[in-house]
């Protein structure tokens, strides 16, 4: 049975760095690197504060930067992407989960993508990135969570097949201290991967 499943998830793995074409734009996509630290702390500090609600915790700091390398590289829990446009971050992905958890089939995805990259098709690129990730890593449920008021993120995740699962009122206080609703979307990442695999995106 482990045997399966070993197999399985070197099946569904993708291989980085990649390249991807958004809508005419050349974007490289990459596992984020020890040496990311500082290229992912300036694109974190140049997002709009409300964006960094998506992460749950403050990306801009460096201190929560430091920590979210380790957790991805040395300790290889929160598998993470960085995409790239001519040698600058322009988003990232992060997929938590806990093997040691009652839910070690779940994973919490947390994507973002820059201002000047919208309208690219990368958020999307990316989520379908994160869901081979997640396939390789064994997990059979995706969550994801955004501010109420974030619509256009709602509205792209829902059209990947999310669907809202809880509303959280004032889950999150942002640097001015002001309280903001969370809603909890999810999906089965089988069904991805089926869909996935019949639009051809799965290699």
């Amino acid at each position: 049975m482990k045997q399966a499943t070993a197999t399985k998830k070197e099946d569904t793995a993708h291989t980085y760095p990649r390249s991807v074409d958004c809508n005419g734009t050349e974007v490289q996509i990459d596992l984020l690197r020890a040496g990311d630290e500082a290229e992912l702390l300036a694109f974190a500090q140049s997002l709009p504060e409300h964006d960094l609600l998506f992460m749950s915790r403050d990306i801009g700091q460096p201190r929560v930067v430091k920590a979210w390398i380790r957790e991805s590289v040395e300790l290889r829990r929160m598998p993470s992407l960085l995409a790239r446009a001519n040698g600058r971050v322009i988003g990232c992905t992060a997929l938590m989960h806990d093997d040691h958890s009652w839910s070690p089939h779940v994973g919490e995805l947390r994507a973002v993508v820059g201002a000047e990259a919208r309208g690219l098709g990368l958020g999307r690129q990316l989520i379908q990135e994160a869901f081979t990730q997640a396939l390789a890593s064994g997990l059979d449920k995706l969550m994801a969570q955004m501010t109420t008021d974030q619509r256009g993120a709602i509205a792209l995740f829902e059209s990947m097949g999310f669907r809202p699962e809880a509303l959280l009122a004032g889950h999150v206080r942002d640097r001015s201290g002001r309280k903001h609703d969370i809603v909890v979307l999810s999906h089965d990442v089988a069904a991805v991967q089926g869909r996935m695999a019949v639009m051809g995106l799965g290699e």
